[in-house]
């Protein structure tokens, strides 16, 4: 029985110091890219906070902040209404850069665009898409753990 214990707990920290650290080293390649690159290193830091005290210190802060910023983005609804509408407009983008149409070239500040969307192509789109359902995800979430009556 104690082995059995003992034993599940050394499974339980290799799957979650595995998963911390996958989280984020993909959300460090994901970052530069259209998507939630810097929720998925977030997610990481939490589960790696289970185990790790400098984990835990990283995190304090930076749960403080998005507490914070979630209060304020809910406190209102025309807050509410804009968040949810910037949600339907990065769903748009990742639908406009999956079906990755023909735009016309164009130059800004010397560097050329088209006759492609930049980083155009499924992979761009459902990123975009994906952001954007975390967003609204996250926003739903805001609304009922914040919102005043």
């Amino acid at each position: 029985m104690k082995q059995q214990r003992r034993e599940r707990g050394v499974l339980e920290r290799v799957v979650t110091e595995t998963l911390g650290w996958v989280l984020v080293v993909v959300g460090i390649i994901l970052w530069p890219l259209p998507g939630p690159g810097l929720l998925i290193i977030l997610a990481g830091i939490t589960v790696l906070s289970r185990q790790h005290a400098w984990a835990r210190r990283a995190l304090g802060p930076v749960q403080e902040r998005a507490v914070e910023a979630a209060r304020f983005g809910v406190a209102t609804w025309p807050r509410i209404t804009l968040s949810a509408l910037g949600g339907v407009w990065l769903f748009a983008l990742g639908v406009v850069w999956w079906m990755s149409p023909t735009i016309p070239e164009f130059e800004v500040l010397g560097v050329g665009f088209g006759p492609r969307l930049p980083a155009a192509g499924w992979a761009t789109g459902l990123g975009l898409m994906a952001s954007a359902v975390v967003a609204w995800g996250l926003l739903v979430y805001s609304v009922r753990r914040w919102r005043t009556r």
